[in-house]
Order: structure tokens, then C-alpha cells, then sequence
């Protein structure tokens, strides 16, 4: 998708449709104030309406789209109404989109032409019949209404974003034969590109280390468990301490001897959404040269049941020195953590950890699809993630972590278990974690809830994966640790 911003009596291109957004309320005049009264059209947030072009028009198509309220029109509604004039067209084989802003913000107008690159996106790789009418044509965005150079010039970092979003979203979709823990750990390395660095552990690096509770993830699966640690050096003070981010990249799921029903396993291919949210993280940071220290820590493993998987009851030792319970071989995502989440603050000391992780099903039943879940040790911490969640359009919910619940994890023969059971699963998994954490700032995001849609209600967010946690954990560092 190619993004032009032009002034707002620049000519149409060829073979084009023109989206007008417009604000709720009186305002249209003439043909299409009687086109929007007789199609109950008011300009709320949302509403489209495809109308003919009045006669002398160039566009081939005039599409409005409701704005809703003018003091309500902020960045994220923005996004919003410019993709669902893409989406109104999208399948209309037009190859061009003028999208006329109500507003000369360039900032609004930067990120409508990121709303259109992120509806824009397609996991298509393995299509290979399709038809015509299916296929979106649409290859050229036109963003007016702002002065052209001011929103141009405001562009790059979000363009920056789309592209981290991007490959975010084509590794959660890749299926599992095709991204197994050493192909994403390739995949990873080659964003040296960007001015990552990029440090690759295998397995015999890992048992070195003392990582039983992370290798007794994979050692079911004859794909190799990986360590990928990836560093983005921006700050002025090459020695300033770092921001920290680990995400759970568990490329595949079956639950291991407590293998899981086979209704909808497929879906288990993005249980490496955190991994992935991570790496797109590590790519933006560089992309839009940010001016902070950060790492990104993935545990990256496929969980199968062969005969030499981990059965419940095993206990395994984690870098910590910890002993664990298994008592559920598919509460398998925490145990991948606890060896991460250590090795990340026992080697970098950073300024604090946050950690994503496709970890648990109660969050769903907790908070539906739209709300991923924020549990954490540290006010500041959660006050920054949720101002960032608020002004991205990523929604958390904070949740508690209550000491008498660690009751639920305690073993009889070892440190801790590693599931404490249905009630609060998603706190008794957030509390397993903290046992990691050895007095670091922290924060565990569960974004089992909102790393795929199906169907997706988000005109920005496709049917699929949807790249949650990249643009919020972006903002946050952009916000609050970057100087």
C-alpha cells in the first residue's frame, strides 16, 4: 500500500474512489444530504454509506463515512474511519483511495493513512486460487485535508509501527509446520537488519544455565526449544539500564500428555502470540530509532506429547533454583516464563519486566474478547501501561494478586505447582509468575483474549492475528522512557 498525503484540491487519480469522512449531525448539502436522510445516515462513529458520484465528480465512487462526534474525533478515531472507507472499497476493483479528512490536523492525518495500512493487511502466502472480486485492489492512498508536508513529515514512525504490526501478525499466522521454534528464531536474527542484536540458545546453552522448567516444555516435540534475546541499543548512555520485555512463543500447543480436545487445536499455532508481540515491539524500536536501552526475551518452544514429554506429577528445577510441580503439562506457557523472566533480570538488571503471554483461557471467560489482562507488582508500572492501552486503542483491565491465593499453587512435594485449579486461574497463573521475579518493577499481560479475532469487530484489526501489545507497549515507551 503506497500513502501520499496531497493538498485537499490536489486532482483525483485514475480509476479512484473518494471516502469523505464526516463529523455526526447537519452539515451535507444538496445531493448528499439526500442521500444520507433517505439512507438514515447521521455521521455516527462507524456508519458508511456507498453513494453514485455526483455528475463532474472524477472518483468513480463517493463513500461517507461517520466521524461521530467532533469533540470525540481523536487519533485512534482517525484510524478508525479512514480503514472503514478502505474497507468500503476495498473489494470494488478500484485501484486508487482519496480519504478527505473533516480536520488540517497533520498528526489525524498521519495516523488515518496508518488506520488504512493496518486494514489493509492480508495473510495471504498460501492462497493460490482466489477470485478476482475477492482480492482487494486497492494499491494507492491519498490522505487530504492537512497540509500535505506537516502530516508527511509525521508519518514515519507510525509507517514504522505498521510494519513491526505487520510482521507481527505474519508470524501469529504462520502455521506451526512452517514456524517451529528454530524458524522463528531464524526469522528473529535476520531483523539484525534493522540494528538489532540478536543472541540465539539452544537447547545445551539453556540446560547449562539450569532451565528445567523451560526445557521440560519441549522435550516432548523433536523441534529444538530456543532462547532468542534481542537488544536495541538507542539511548545516548550505552550503559543506561534497560526497559525489558519477555514473551511466551510456544509455536505450538497440543497440551502435551494433558493434550487438549480437538475441537479447535488448530488455533494453537498462536500460542506465540506474546513471543510475537514482542519481536514486533524490538522491530519498531529500532525501525523508529527510539532513544531507549530495551531487550526482548522470547522462550520459544513447541509443546507435543511423544513418549519422552513431561507427564503430571514430574517435578522439574527451574534457573531459579525452584522446584515445580507439574501437575497439568497444559498450564505450560508460565513454566516457559519462569525460566525467561529470571534469566532476563538476573542477567540485564533492567529498570523493570513486562511479560506477554497467550497464557490462559480464564481471562477469556474473565473479560471476553476485547480486554486483555494486567496483573502487576508495581502502581507506576500499571499507571504507564494503562495510560498507554487508553490512548492506543489496546484495552487491559487490571486484576488483583492476592497473597491468599498463592494457597492454590503450593505443592506437597515441591516449591510450588504450576496450576492452582479453575477459581481465579488467570491470578493463580499471574501469581506462579511472580514467584520469578525476584523484587524487579513487573507486569504480566494475558493476552489470551485479544492476540486473535474471529470474527474481528476492529476496522484496523483483520479476522485473524491481530499484532496486540506492540502498539501499547510502543506508546508506553515513547511516553514514559525515552529521553
Amino acid at each position: 500500500m503506497e500513502i501520499q498525503f496531497v493538498a485537499a484540491d490536489a486532482a483525483l487519480p485514475p480509476n479512484s474512489a473518494l471516502a469523505r469522512i464526516v463529523y455526526e449531525g447537519p452539515g451535507l448539502e444538496g445531493q448528499l444530504a439526500r442521500a444520507a436522510a433517505a439512507s438514515r445516515f447521521t455521521g455516527a462513529k462507524g456508519q458508511t454509506l456507498d453513494i453514485l458520484a455526483p455528475e463532474g465528480m472524477a472518483a468513480q465512487r463517493l463513500v461517507l463515512v461517520g466521524a461521530g462526534k467532533v469533540e470525540a474525533f481523536d487519533p485512534v478515531g482517525a484510524e478508525h474511519a479512514a480503514a472503514s472507507a478502505y474497507h468500503a472499497v476495498k473489494a470494488s476493483g478500484l485501484e486508487a483511495l482519496r480519504v478527505e479528512l473533516p480536520t488540517n490536523d497533520p498528526q489525524l492525518a498521519a495516523r488515518a493513512a496508518l488506520g488504512v495500512r493496518l486494514a489493509s493487511y492480508r495473510f495471504d502466502k498460501y492462497r493460490t486460487k482466489e477470485p478476482p472480486e475477492r482480492k482487494p485492489a486497492i494499491v494507492l492512498t491519498q490522505v487530504a485535508g492537512a497540509d500535505a508536508d506537516a502530516a508527511l513529515a509525521a508519518f514515519p514512525p507510525l509507517a514504522a509501527l505498521a510494519d513491526a504490526i505487520a510482521f507481527t501478525r505474519d508470524l501469529v499466522s504462520e502455521p506451526a509446520n512452517v514456524l517451529y521454534p528454530v524458524e522463528f528464531a531464524r526469522r528473529v536474527k535476520e531483523l539484525e537488519s534493522l540494528g538489532l542484536e540478536v543472541e540465539i540458545l539452544g537447547e545445551d546453552a539453556m540446560r547449562a544455565l539450569g532451565m528445567g522448567s523451560l526445557l521440560g516444555v519441549g522435550q516432548g516435540s523433536v523441534r529444538e526449544s530456543q532462547l532468542a534475546i534481542i537488544r536495541w541499543n538507542g539511548a545516548a548512555d550505552a550503559k543506561a539500564q534497560p526497559v525489558a520485555f519477555i514473551g511466551k512463543g510456544v509455536c505450538f500447543d497440543s497440551g502435551g500428555i494433558s493434550i487438549k480436545p480437538a475441537e479447535n487445536m488448530e488455533d494453537m499455532k498462536w500460542d506465540m502470540g506474546g513471543a510475537g508481540a514482542v519481536t514486533g515491539l524490538m522491530h519498531v524500536l529500532a525501525g523508529r530509532k527510539a532513544k531507549v536501552n530495551a531487550i526482548g526475551i522470547l522462550g520459544l518452544v513447541e509443546n507435543m506429547p511423544d513418549g519422552a514429554a513431561q507427564r503430571p506429577g514430574d517435578v522439574v528445577t527451574s534457573m531459579s533454583g525452584q522446584t515445580i510441580e507439574v501437575i497439568n503439562t497444559d498450564a505450560e506457557g508460565r513454566l516457559v516464563l519462569a525460566d525467561a523472566v529470571w534469566y532476563c533480570q538476573d542477567r540485564f538488571k533492567p529498570k523493570f519486566m513486562v511479560d506477554l503471554a497467550t497464557l490462559t483461557g480464564a481471562i477469556i471467560v474473565a473479560l471476553g474478547h476485547d480486554y486483555a489482562g494486567l496483573f502487576s507488582n508495581n502502581d507506576e508500572l500499571s499507571g504507564n501501561l494503562l495510560a498507554a492501552s487508553a490512548a492506543e486503542g489496546e484495552p487491559l483491565w487490571r486484576l488483583p494478586l492476592p497473597d491468599q491465593y498463592n494457597r492454590q499453587i503450593d505443592s506437597m512435594i515441591a516449591d510450588v505447582k504450576n496450576t492452582g485449579g479453575r477459581p481465579g486461574g488467570s491470578i493463580t497463573a499471574a501469581l506462579f509468575i511472580q514467584k520469578f521475579v525476584n523484587g524487579v518493577p513487573w507486569a504480566h499481560l494475558d493476552i489470551a483474549s485479544t492476540a486473535w479475532k474471529k470474527p474481528s469487530s476492529v476496522p484496523t484489526i483483520p479476522d485473524g492475528a491481530t499484532g496486540f501489545g506492540v502498539r501499547l507497549l510502543n506508546r508506553m515507551v515513547a511516553d514514559k522512557y525515552e529521553g
